[in-house]
């Protein structure tokens, strides 16, 4: 049995634009997912979408290959500022060769000075203070050239190495844009590739989800600032509002953060991971953002699951926000989730930073009531009706249509649309 949330929208977003700059503000919670409709892409429209994340690719590839001419044409010594450095070079040791045979001439004409006796004539003395003469005034000449021509060599030299510099970032930028374009490239073929397994296996039998708002996930203490090179423990409660049972729940977690710009993502120094009951281990949230299954989750019942957010030490500060939600999937067949991101924001704070107590993280929505909901398991902070499974990524296991990253943070153009169960694969 397989899940997929996919967020329609913004599989076009995340395929036809080579990068996505998302900026983490207070304004996420303005911009959670609403919309929703029950309306899958079709096999047509991610076929669409493929070939769109295939031209990004394409233009990727010819863009690197340009870069890495570019960056070979820098580094060689044909190329005009390598040249131009070189001829600098040449100028700057002759100038200095020039100047070391002024001063020696300096030296022979004074010690031809210093050598007259008494006998000399008044013709040879004179004849030798003004050769001394004229070799200081030749040696004076010749250190204003050498000084001259070291400074056109070092401006010669810098133009050279900034230019290598800047292809070398430009070819840094290629290759990260070829990574990314090849990532969105291969969600988009494998979206593609399931829409037409699950057509061509399921046909018109497989059962549409649907968006169930009664399904909750709130998170508590997260704080509102967190300090880069900390580990914050906060919690997760998954609550079934419903009036029957969920057979299997799936909890989606999600971070995303960038520096105070908002131009430049640091998601690859936030860490997520969860442990349930009164387990001591930390596992990593999976790399499709799910929880392992709570099996099953009673109706009015919640569980309770630990999170740890992790911030590396070298993170600048910025903003982040941690997305939340849930899918079910019963027995028979049925299924669904829901229906919109719960995105709490919080700061990041540099390193060593002491912002001392801060509130709770929130999102721009109330939060459910649920006093009158009781958990499963009496006291117990275990998942309702036991323990999330202990198999890793179970068979259930959900996937993003494409880039994660850009399409949960994109806001208003994510929506939720239908999971379909694949026929003969539900254990």
């Amino acid at each position: 049995m397989k899940i997929r949330r996919i967020l329609a929208t913004a599989v076009a977003a995340a395929v036809t634009t080579p990068v996505v700059l998302l900026s983490v503000t207070p304004a996420f919670a303005d911009d959670k997912p609403a919309a929703q409709t029950q309306n899958k892409p079709s096999v047509a429209e991610l076929e669409k979408a493929a070939a769109a994340a295939q031209a990004v690719y394409d233009d990727a590839v010819a863009a690197e290959e340009a870069a890495e001419a570019a960056m070979e044409a820098a580094a060689s010594d044909t190329a005009p500022l390598a040249v131009t450095a070189k001829a600098a070079r040449d100028t700057a040791a002759e100038a200095a060769t020039a100047k070391t045979t002024a001063d020696e001439a300096v030296v022979a004409a004074q010690a031809a000075v210093d050598d007259l006796t008494d006998a000399a004539t008044d013709e040879e003395r004179s004849a030798a203070e003004s050769a001394l003469t004229e070799a200081k005034t030749a040696a004076k000449a010749a250190d204003d050239a050498k000084v001259a021509a070291d400074d056109e060599a070092e401006k010669a030299g810098k133009a050279l190495d900034d230019y290598r510099v800047a292809a070398a970032k430009e070819l840094h930028k290629a290759r990260k844009a070829l990574e990314q374009a090849l990532a969105d490239k291969n969600s988009a073929d494998e979206a593609l590739a399931k829409a037409k397994e699950e057509e061509a296996e399921g046909g018109g039998e497989d059962e549409t989800c649907v968006p169930e708002p009664k399904l909750t996930t709130v998170v508590t203490g997260l704080p509102s600032t967190v300090v880069a090179g900390t580990k914050t423990d906060f919690k997760l409660r998954v609550t079934n509002g419903t009036g029957k049972t969920m057979d299997e729940v799936y909890p989606f977690v999600y971070v995303h953060a960038t520096d105070k710009s908002g131009l430049k993502g640091l998601d690859d120094l936030v860490r997520l991971q969860w442990s349930s009951g009164s387990s001591k281990t930390w596992k990593n949230v999976d790399n499709e953002n799910y929880i392992d299954r709570i099996s099953p989750l009673k109706a009015g019942a919640h569980a309770d699951i630990k999170m740890r957010l992790t911030v590396d030490a070298k993170a600048p500060a910025g903003n982040g926000v941690t997305f939340v939600a849930g899918d079910y999937w019963n027995d028979n067949g049925t299924c669904g989730g829901s229906p919109d991101l719960e995105g709490y924001e919080f700061m990041i704070a540099a390193a060593g930073s002491k912002p001392g107590k801060t509130p709770d993280a929130t999102v721009g929505t109330t939060k459910p009531n649920n006093s009158n909901l009781t958990p499963q398991t009496g006291a117990s902070a275990t998942p309702a009706g036991g323990t999330l499974a202990a198999t890793g990524s179970s068979d259930a296991t959900s996937q993003l249509a494409l880039a994660s990253g850009a399409a949960m943070a994109i806001g208003a153009g994510a929506v939720f649309v239908v999971r379909r169960r694949k026929a003969g694969t539900h254990a």
